[in-house]
């Protein structure tokens, strides 16, 4: 019988106030670091279930696959601290243990700060080891996607080590791509977060080919990285842990939900700039109105994020960026690394969106449709529960065969919230005896799937409130 080997999990935004994960004060709109919400203690609860039922002794691989923690709007220490919420319930002191204690990271742009300290802790130590006068390496900013040298990381690593059961842990991180293969080399499985298929996360390329048309857009993953690093850090990974203008950037956020609300903060911003710093050489001249309307292009580009866009699973622009990232950049580093051979069967896993799906799609430059699987988020972005939102954990054999557990789409009603087990279509001619084994394994009328879906429709609910109360501040 199939067993599940790997786990892989995305966008559970530990620490953020909109992560339904994340258990909120009473009466308030912060996040309550010293409790466990019930969603995250079911949600281990239902994969507990389902591992349970593996007939080898060997523990499933724990993949995390980006914005695991919230590192752009929440303190790290608040990250951290639900963090170990979860390290307790997967690992608990007293009992077993549920993954094996070597977790893989593949950051996301929210915790992409893990990356950046974890690969120049790797840069400092690979210099130590190099004699006085010797010339220098330039820092790498990618990892290999086949067969990496997988980077240690320290935080998280020593997070796990605190606790003496877990002595041994470590989490190793791979970035931006990390690939899978059967033993044959004939399948492999894909993981990436997925932020480079909007185009908002290399705007700094962008603008590069803009003010210099001899610059090409970048080709290959490591000249992605290389340009976009910095703006990704800055802005969406370390902004919101800088004091009272973190938090203002996270309302800011928050209030791009509400057109009007946007107008008025706008509005208001630039009304204040012109009265106050009219002697600035930048705001010189320009009146009110005319700031206002420059604040609002501006701002559209963060208006228009792919977690905004609410009528389908991939917006046009994700989809037009999700090929552009698989049949160039990323395909370049699987012909390199993989010495000119793509696999006939490929699966892709990503997340960010917030929107999961199951679907097979075509990609130039790869010989057979590709089974793109999307992992969602456990966020609440939007005021009214929109279905398209969800969140799900795939599930993968040790036959790389790979099932969608979708743990909850958002709706009106909390009847409506029913795990089920997903899978892309597929036109291999065998069938997926994975999928049907955990298909037939998750009962959701029954203990400990009735009382999540319980669970995770009361936290949406909330959550939506919360965001309510922070746009009308």
């Amino acid at each position: 019988m199939p067993d599940i080997r790997y786990v892989c999990l995305s966008d559970l935004h530990l620490g953020a106030d909109n992560s339904v994960l994340s258990a909120i004060k009473p009466g308030s709109i912060e996040v309550d670091p010293a409790q466990t919400n019930l969603v995250l203690r079911q949600f281990v609860a239902c994969l507990r279930t389902l591992i349970a039922h593996n007939t080898s002794p060997e523990k499933p691989r724990l993949i995390l696959n980006g914005d695991i923690l919230e590192m752009a709007l929440s303190d790290t220490n608040v990250a951290a601290m639900i963090f170990e919420h979860f390290i307790e319930l997967i690992f608990p002191p007293e009992g077993e243990a549920l993954f094996d204690p070597h977790l893989l990271y593949i950051p996301g742009n929210h915790d992409h700060h893990i990356w950046e300290t974890a690969r120049e802790t790797q840069y400092v130590n690979f210099i130590a080891r190099i004699p006085p006068g010797t010339a220098l390496a330039a820092p790498w900013h990618t990892t290999k996607m086949v067969a990496p040298d997988f980077v240690p990381e320290h935080f998280l690593t020593n997070l796990l080590r605190r606790y003496p059961h877990l002595k041994d842990a470590a989490v190793a991180v791979a970035y931006p791509n990390y690939a899978m293969f059967s033993p044959d080399r004939q399948q492999s499985i894909i993981i990436t977060h997925g932020h480079y298929i909007e185009s908002i996360y290399s705007l700094m390329s962008t603008l590069n080919t803009m003010i210099f048309p001899n610059r090409h857009r970048p080709k290959t993953v490591y000249e992605v990285e290389a340009e976009n690093f910095a703006w990704i850090d800055f802005f969406w990974s370390t902004m919101g842990r800088s004091g009272d203008v973190g938090r203002d950037i996270g309302l800011l956020y928050d209030k791009l939900q509400d057109k009007q609300q946007v107008e008025k903060l706008l509005e208001n911003f630039s009304t204040s700039l012109v009265e106050k710093w009219h002697h600035w050489k930048w705001v010189e001249g320009i009146e009110a109105k005319v700031l206002t309307w420059l604040l609002e292009v501006s701002l559209g580009r963060v208006a228009a994020l792919e977690r905004h866009q609410t009528a389908q699973a991939l917006s046009p622009d994700a989809q037009q960026g999700l090929h552009w990232y698989m049949e160039g950049p990323l395909l370049e580093q699987l012909l390199i690394e993989n010495k000119q051979n793509v696999p006939p069967q490929i699966t892709l896993l990503f997340g960010h969106t917030h929107k999961p799906f199951e679907e097979e799609m075509r990609f130039a430059g790869y010989p057979a449709p590709i089974s793109v699987y999307n992992s969602g988020g456990w966020v609440v972005d939007q005021l009214q529960p929109t279905p398209i939102f969800g969140a799900a954990a795939i599930l993968i054999d040790e036959q790389l065969q790979t099932t969608s557990l979708r743990l909850y789409n958002q709706a009106d009603s909390p009847e409506d919230y029913v795990v089920r087990v997903e899978e892309a279509n597929s036109q291999i001619s065998t069938a997926n005896l994975f999928h049907e084994r955990i298909k037939a394994l998750v009962e959701p009328a029954t203990e400990p799937w009735k009382t999540f879906s319980a669970a995770v429709a009361e936290e949406v609910r909330l959550h939506a409130q919360v965001l309510q109360t922070k746009i009308n501040l």
